[in-house]
């Protein structure tokens, strides 16, 4: 049988099998995904189950605090049953639940643009070519073990499953009390109240995320954002040419641009993406802006004189959060930087005080009240296309 030009093993019948498996992996790794994410969320320590007692505190103040947001939003459905994970068990559930959009950004990181020219350099040099194939067979384990590790680092500062408001299959809510009890703990906040603010936002995600228009449209502008990527080689080179060659320390500079996710990002951005990109800041922003405007009105009631306490550390651990810690949000298409939590919250203010807390439902029960763009910095111009 003659070699195969794209498999750089296929004259090496010793790594035969190495090159079967790297060629069977489909676009991303998953066994490198689950097991960097494990590494990533618990350090490679042994984690134990939550404690029953914490399951059972959570349920019981699971009704408490469904009660208040089911009278906010108006909703007369049953309360969703909270669940509880270790940050392990978390990340791998997320791995799980996202897979078909990290599934879909893998493929399209690995669509390169066409190139005659390079398609008859590398034919041209049998070395460049076995480089080439090395290169295409490991991408996969690669972003494997990228996706896995960011997963994971996200389970340990995420509260539960709407810390990142995407829609998930199956649709639960799912705490981390490991996180949860350690930010009380760090803030000097009663457990049962910051369980409670946190028990609020949980809810009022689950209630947005699982309204069927508002579920199907975001869900469908992130998966057209995942698709999207366009990797450009030119891109990071542009990038590093531009570091200031007068630097004290230009290898301390190189390492810290090659470790910037923006970096990463600029080199893999297309047009398509930056077109999509003022609907999805937009539908973001009124997801999360109106989520915060429930879990302050049902706070106020449930935890009463800590609320904004607790709203106010939240706030500046969303703010001060780095952005290796917000990769994956960021590669997910999800920005919930300052400027976007503050537009979010200043339309649904806006609209609060122009025609009071009732003309906020359409966001629940009709379709074609998603906010444009323009709707979005101008309330007044949502509630007359409303009328």
């Amino acid at each position: 049988m003659a070699d195969d030009p794209q498999d750089p093993f296929s004259s090496l019948p010793m790594f035969g099998d190495l090159a079967k498996a790297l060629a069977n992996q489909g676009p991303l790794n998953w066994d490198a995904a689950r097991q960097f994410a494990q590494l990533s969320s618990t350090g490679g320590a042994a984690e134990t189950n939550v404690d029953p007692a914490v399951r059972l505190a959570l349920g019981d103040l699971a009704r408490i605090a469904w009660y208040h947001v089911a009278q906010v939003v108006g909703s007369e459905a049953e309360a969703p049953e909270p669940q509880v994970a270790t940050r392990g068990q978390w990340a791998q559930s997320t791995l799980e639940a996202y897979r078909h959009l990290f599934t879909d950004l893998a493929t399209a990181l690995g669509t390169p643009p066409a190139s005659v020219a390079d398609d008859e350099e590398l034919a041209g040099d049998p070395m460049m070519s076995m480089m080439a194939g090395l290169s295409k067979m490991m991408a996969p384990a690669m972003l494997g073990m990228a996706v896995g590790s960011m997963v994971g680092r996200l389970s340990t500062r995420a509260f539960g499953v709407h810390d990142l408001p995407i829609p998930r299959q199956p649709a639960t809510v799912t705490l981390i009390p490991s996180n949860i009890d350690q930010f009380s703990a760090d803030w000097e906040i009663p457990t049962d109240e910051m369980r409670l603010w946190v028990l609020a936002h949980e809810l009022a995600g689950h209630v947005l995320l699982t309204t069927p228009h508002v579920r199907d449209r975001l869900s469908d502008l992130v998966r057209q954002h995942v698709g999207g990527f366009r990797p450009d080689p030119n891109a990071v080179v542009e990038r590093l040419g531009e570091l200031d060659s007068g630097a004290s320390d230009p290898m301390a500079a190189l390492q810290q641009a090659l470790g910037d996710p923006e970096v990463l990002l600029g080199a893999v951005t297309s047009p398509a993406q930056q077109a999509l990109r003022p609907q999805l800041d937009t539908l973001v922003a009124v997801v999360v802006g109106y989520v915060d405007w429930i879990v302050d009105a049902v706070s106020v009631r449930i935890v009463g004189g800590s609320a904004l306490r607790i709203a106010e550390a939240v706030r500046r651990r969303r703010v001060e959060t780095s952005a290796s810690d917000s990769f994956v949000e960021q590669l997910l298409g999800i920005r919930i930087g300052e400027d976007q939590v503050a537009r979010g919250k200043a339309f649904v203010q806006g609209v609060v005080d122009r025609a009071g807390d009732d003309a906020l439902a359409p966001l629940l029960h009709r379709a074609d009240a998603i906010p444009t763009p323009n709707e979005l910095d101008a309330p007044g111009l949502w509630l007359a296309r409303l009328e």
